[in-house]
């Protein structure tokens, strides 16, 4: 009786290790490159973007926020979503970090104004054409709305910003 309840035991603490570890290299991951440049990734995303007939769009964030990591999962895992994301968006991560990058967040129009992650949408130009709030995307619970998600996605395409365009 005895050695089962150790078993049992051994059983239960490889589960909670395996699971932490997990834990772990999940928080390992890093979207934003701290080091990057937001004018040279905007620059080169705006030149795919054109070649693509795209917009691009800008995920604002950091490492440090379990939002941002939150809603590249949700919509990276449904290949519904990750398709529609990269039919129409050059997507680039650009990280927010208090004291650095301040001129770029201002011509965006202050986005980090509506916390993070916050989404900015542009033209092949650069030119915003709209800022995200991320909260308006969320289900309330503890995720993300799969439904808001593709009407956002989808009202912010090339052709519904510029229906001419589909006749060019």
């Amino acid at each position: 009786m005895k050695q089962i309840q150790i078993n049992t035991l051994i059983i239960a603490v490889s589960f909670m290790f395996l699971v932490g570890i997990k834990n772990v290299t999940a928080q390992s991951v890093k979207l934003y490159d701290v080091e990057a440049n937001p004018v040279e990734q905007l620059e080169k995303a705006k030149q795919e973007a054109k070649i693509g007939n795209k917009h691009v769009l800008i995920q604002i964030g950091g490492n440090w926020c379990k939002w941002c990591v939150k809603f590249h999962d949700f919509y990276t895992n449904d290949k519904e979503l990750d398709s529609m994301m990269h039919t129409n968006y050059i997507i680039i991560n650009v990280a927010y970090e208090q004291k650095m990058n301040q001129d770029f967040f201002a011509s965006l129009g202050y986005p980090q104004r509506f916390g993070f992650p916050v989404f900015v949408v542009t033209d092949s130009d650069g030119n915003r054409l709209h800022i995200q709030n991320s909260w308006y995307l969320e289900d309330g619970v503890s995720s993300y709305d799969k439904e808001k998600l593709k009407a956002f996605i989808n009202d912010w395409t090339v052709l519904a910003v510029n229906p001419k365009k589909e006749k060019e």
